[in-house]
């Protein structure tokens, strides 16, 4: 079993998504025995943000590429070449301002490529990443899950639909909430833990 780790906090050691994140992987090579781990963070290996050399290398076709477009290209190839080799994939997404951090983002803009990750026929969409399955590990200093502030949380409906937009469809979503609430910071990790079942 081939496992992909995407980290996008920049908060290293004292990040709750990372942390998180790494229990779910623990858990994953405890039930897969002799499965390979390979962590990707952003914040130290970032995707560049698109601009217009990606777009257009991914407009044309490779034999077409000029010698700019075709290094501008390799960015997103190599997200993807990550992406298809890894049979499951666990994202941390700590929560900046309601949603993911933008170096989350770049990712995600350069492994959604039509033609590669998707593709459109006469009924819509159709995700192109089969066969894999996801874990996402949100943090967040506040309760979004449920309650008052829940439709302020756009990480978990915006990674659930581009993920499946891509073609993971077998989702799973664990949250370690209110480290920024006296009330709660103790013990929210070890909450959160407690609900891991991979």
């Amino acid at each position: 079993m081939k496992i992909l780790h995407i980290i996008s906090s920049p908060r290293g050691d004292a990040s709750y998504s990372i942390k998180l994140g790494n229990e779910v992987v623990e858990q994953l090579q405890a039930k897969y025995p002799g499965s390979t781990v390979k962590t990707h963070d952003l914040t130290t290996t970032p995707f560049p943000h698109l601009e217009e050399a990606h777009l257009t290398s991914f407009m044309t076709e490779p034999e077409q590429r000029s010698a700019a477009q075709a290094e501008a290209v390799k960015h997103s190839d190599e997200a993807i070449a990550e992406l298809m080799e890894a049979d499951i994939i666990v994202i941390g997404a700590p929560m900046y301002n309601f949603n993911i951090h933008s170096t989350l983002k770049a990712w995600l803009d350069h492994i959604t490529r039509a033609g590669i990750t998707f593709s459109y026929s006469a009924s819509g969409p159709d995700g192109l990443v089969k066969d894999k399955k996801a874990y996402i590990a949100i943090s967040s200093g506040g309760v979004y899950s449920d309650g008052p502030m829940k439709s302020f949380d756009f990480i978990e409906p915006y990674l659930t639909m581009m993920l499946n937009f891509i073609g993971i469809t077998d989702i799973t979503t664990y949250r370690v909430e209110g480290v920024s609430m006296a009330e709660m910071q103790q013990h929210a990790l070890a909450r959160a833990v407690e609900k891991i079942a991979v």
